[in-house]
């Protein structure tokens, strides 16, 4: 589950360059609740607690939901300046 974490936190934050090229801006209607959803799967996978085979804590949920509220910010903020639709 962590590492479903990790990819849709990668995931995330492609959609969110591909938002950023000139006339793909609408994308970000679409990737900011990707974004929201992949948090919440990020933060759940966070409280299962798991571990690595040598007994370290695994870090991928926490990478995927740093990626994910990062993509939902600057989505937002190209949403604001773009008007929603450029």
């Amino acid at each position: 589950m962590q590492t479903a974490s990790l990819i849709f936190g990668i995931l995330a934050i492609i959609g969110m360059v591909i938002g950023f090229i000139p006339c793909f801006g609408s994308l970000n209607w679409i990737n900011i609740p990707f974004s929201a959803i992949g948090a919440i799967f990020c933060v759940v996978a966070m409280n299962k607690k798991e571990v690595n085979p040598d007994g370290t804590p695994n870090k991928n949920a926490t990478i995927g939901l740093v990626l994910c509220v990062v993509a939902m910010f600057f989505g937002l903020i190209r949403l604001l300046l773009g008007g929603g639709i450029l």
